[in-house]
Formats: C-alpha cells, structure tokens, sequence
C-alpha cells in the first residue's frame, strides 16, 4: 500500500467548477504506484467519494475517514485543491488540524488571512520594491455610503471586486463615476465571499504571475507568466474561455527584473508564512517599472493550461514530479 491521499476539491462558491477541473488533472498527474488517491468532493450538500463503478460514499466528518466495501479508509495527507471557500479561507485547515492530518497548502491562518485582499496589503505593506495600488475596504454595513466613501478617496478608474474571491468573478474595472454603485453591488452580492468589497485605483502595467513553493527547504520561484489579454482586464471569461488571452512562459524580463521578482516573491512568501506552492499576482506599472501586487494565490489552478503547470514545465519539471514534491514537503513538515 502507498501513502494514502485524499485529493480534496469541490468547494462552497462558483469557483467549484474550476476546482473540480484542477483535482482531475493533478489526479491523472499523481503517481499511482507511490500514491492511493481518493478524490473527495467537499459541497454544501455533502462529502463524498466516488468509485470507479459510480457508487457514492460519504466522508465520516468525525475523523475524516471513508467506509468502502467494509474497509475503514485513513488518509496520511490531504492534498488541497479546493479553491474559494472552505479550502481558500482556512476554514478546512483548521479542521485537518484538529484531526492531525497534514496537508500540502498554507496553514489556517495565512489561508483566512490571504483570503482577505485587504489584510493581505495591510500585512505586505513596508517590503522593499513592493508597491501597493491605494485602495478602500468596504464592509456591508458600509453598504449605503459605499460609493461616496470611494470617491472621497480614490481616483478613476478603479478595480472592484469581493475582498474574499477568486477567479475574478464578481470584478469590475470602473472608469465613469456613475458605474460604481452597480459594480459594487455585484461585489457585495457574489456568493459566498464575506461580504467585504476592495475598490483599488487602477495600475497601468504589464500583468504577470508567479508561482513559489519550498523544495527540501529552500523557496524555488518558478518561471514567472505574463498575461496579454484584449479584454478590459484579466476576468473571468478571459481566464476560463477567451482564446484570445495570451500567456507567455517564460515571460519576457531582464535580468535586473527577474531578480527582483524573486526577492520580492520570497518575501512575500515568507512575510505571509506560506507553505506549499502559492502563485503571486502583479504588475510591472509601465512609466517606473515599480512592482505592485495584486493578490496571491494559496490554492493555485491546476489544469494542463494554467500557470503553475506552464512555470513547471519551462523550469523542466513534470507536474508528477512537482507534485510529488510537495506531497514530500507536506509529510515533513
């Protein structure tokens, strides 16, 4: 018998589809003579695993065991792919603490707190050459005064999206005052975020992504990803179903630049006490080529299209190796 894996995805919010995509490709990635892998979908329903013949069984939450065919099934790992809530947020994390069984993403406090953009920048603020777009927290009791708050404090165009979500879904890039009270309702109203909306003023620059995780210790950053898109930004259907995005690995920087990408990853990385792989967000702002961050990333896609594979790929790796990595990681740890 291998080490024995739950493969968790699934999720609370709309990112479950994508979710659901990223476990199946690491499944079909992992090491089947190293690894059992039981992929358990986690939903406001129920927690389930299915069998290869199509039969259903349910997760005991009690210990996190399965019942199959008579046999009590433990697992010695949870591997996270679970994006947006309750994998995103810390909430799982916390559980798998309690029951002692480890697992290959951040912990439950950097997950609820990265989860929270607001608190991220707040965390972030004061590392040499990351720069930080100004930016309003909205909370929902805020609700009514929302859009006078932000003209009183920013200038357009602004980015508004939930200060909970992911995948861009709920976002809107604002350039007319009198379109930010609907864009800040479709934040508030986006399921499952928090109830919490940042509003960021708008960074002129090149967009890119990067992944970073630890092997036998020391912090790796991957090749970095640039992101040419056509659209307003990088959204939902950009990310998910415009063919037109383009995504360049490795992306094309100087060598001063790849060099301050990584010191800047590490430690943002390291500021936020990260574990696992984690994808950081930013641009290059045009006219300075000042770093400023967008968001990190704790439970990183992974479908043969997304970046954390790509970077994989052009740094020489497979993703089975990759993955095994962290697997290794996680159980050291």
């Amino acid at each position: 018998m291998g080490i024995c894996i739950a493969l968790v995805t699934g999720g609370y919010t709309a990112e479950s589809e994508v979710s659901l995509k990223s476990a199946n490709f690491v499944f079909q990635q992992l090491d089947k003579s190293k690894y059992d892998v039981y992929t358990v979908t986690v939903t406001i329903d129920g927690w389930f695993y299915v069998s290869d013949n199509g039969v259903r069984y349910p997760v005991d939450r009690n210990d996190f065991t399965l019942l199959v065919d008579g046999r009590t099934v433990r697992f010695d790992l949870v591997f996270m792919m679970l994006h947006g809530s309750p994998g995103e947020d810390g909430r799982l994390q916390g559980y798998f603490d309690m029951l002692g069984i480890p697992y290959t993403s951040c912990d439950a406090l950097t997950s609820a707190l990265t989860m929270n953009k607001a608190y991220t920048k707040a965390v972030l603020a004061g590392i040499p050459d990351l720069y930080l777009a100004k930016s309003v927290q909205l909370f929902e009791s805020q609700r009514a005064v929302a859009v006078d708050m932000v003209h009183g404090a920013l200038s357009l165009p602004y980015f508004v999206k939930p200060n909970a979500g992911g995948s861009s879904i709920g976002m809107t890039k604002v350039k007319t005052a009198d379109a930010l009270a609907e864009a800040v309702e479709k934040a508030f109203n986006a399921a499952n975020t928090g109830n919490q909306v940042i509003v960021e003023e708008f960074v002129d620059g090149r967009e890119f992504s990067v992944g970073i995780y630890r092997k036998e210790g020391e912090l790796v950053v991957l090749p970095a990803t640039e992101v040419i898109t056509g659209r307003e930004f990088f959204d939902f259907e950009a990310k998910y179903i415009d063919s037109q995005t383009r995504e360049i690995t490795p992306a094309e920087l100087t060598k001063e630049q790849r060099g301050r990408v990584e010191r800047v990853v590490k430690a943002i990385y390291t500021r936020l006490n990260c574990k696992g792989m984690v994808r950081v967000d930013f641009f290059l702002e045009r006219n300075t080529d000042k770093f400023y961050f967008i968001e990190i990333n704790t439970i990183p896609g992974q479908t043969a299209q997304s970046f954390i594979p790509q970077q994989v790929r052009a740094a020489g790796m497979t993703e089975a190796e990759f993955y095994s990595e962290l697997i290794e990681q996680a159980l050291r740890n």
